[in-house]
């Protein structure tokens, strides 16, 4: 790595750019903030680039990754809608994102695939020592495939042109679990922060698949892909247990939609806007 060291960040007016805007902060490293939504400008002694364009935007994907060092492309629609959507933003988007990359001599890239990439994992089903993160796909919707496409881009990618790419199958970021599932499929922020620095920092090049989780209790996904890389979370979801469950009978899963992985997104009808 240079000195300078500057990491273009897509979709970092989302929910996961937004918390990992501070988190990824480092002496010597520049963000470079791109989305449709212009992130917001930076503070006084940030040190942080905006630029306000889509991912689908070949040119300003080729500007935007002159340069760069690694690309962490979060961009994209982040739940289930109609095809062709998803088809512009999450599949040819992911395809300009990586083509500009390779054009501009980007050596790594992480991109955010996702739990619904394996949806249709069944608990009852999964080995003791958790799914493996590199497990067959099983999408649930076509959010799930356009993850499932996204991350056969990345392995053509690293097979024709040797870019080193990893890519994360997010579970839940947020700032604390919300629901009985989550308590499972939680990544907390500093985790994801974590994680994304293990991304950056792995010295042997590839194509990998990782889960993006913390050390839940719950948690019925494996950690091993992750610690491979040097992503060692810290943070289980089973602080927030009480609160969420109450007084509740707790014995497992409770139901499909808590027993396969997609949970509520295996019932939602294909291409409908989730409520």
């Amino acid at each position: 790595m240079s000195e300078r060291q500057t990491v273009l960040v897509t979709g970092a007016s989302g929910g996961i750019g937004r918390m990992m805007r501070t988190r990824l902060a480092r002496e010597g490293r520049v963000l470079r903030l791109l989305d449709v939504v212009r992130p917001e400008d930076p503070a006084e002694g940030e040190a942080v680039e905006v630029i306000e364009a889509s991912v689908t935007d070949e040119a300003a994907m080729r500007a935007a990754c002159e340069g760069v060092e690694a690309v962490i492309h979060l961009g994209g629609i982040s739940v289930e809608a109609p095809w062709e959507d998803i088809l512009s933003a999450n599949i040819d988007g992911t395809r300009v994102v990586m083509e500009a990359a390779r054009d501009a001599g980007v050596r790594r890239v992480v991109l955010a695939s996702s739990n619904h990439a394996t949806g249709f994992y069944d608990l009852e089903n999964v080995p003791a020592e958790g799914l493996p993160a590199d497990a067959f796909p099983r999408p649930d919707t076509y959010y799930g495939v356009s993850k499932v496409a996204m991350e056969a881009l990345g392995s053509l990618f690293y097979d024709r042109y040797g870019i080193d790419v990893t890519a994360l199958r997010i579970g839940s970021c947020f700032e604390k679990p919300w629901d009985r599932r989550s308590l499972w499929t939680w990544m907390s922020p500093d985790d994801g922060a974590r994680l994304l620095e293990a991304c950056l920092a792995t010295p042997e090049p590839g194509f990998r698949v990782v889960w993006g989780i913390s050390r839940n209790t719950r948690r019925w996904r494996s950690l091993a892909e992750g610690e491979a890389i040097g992503y060692h979370p810290r943070d289980d979801s089973e602080v927030y247990a009480a609160e969420l469950l109450g007084d509740a009978v707790d014995d497992g899963p409770q139901g499909p939609e808590e027993r396969l992985a997609g949970g509520k997104f295996c019932f939602t009808p294909l291409g409908e806007h989730m409520k």
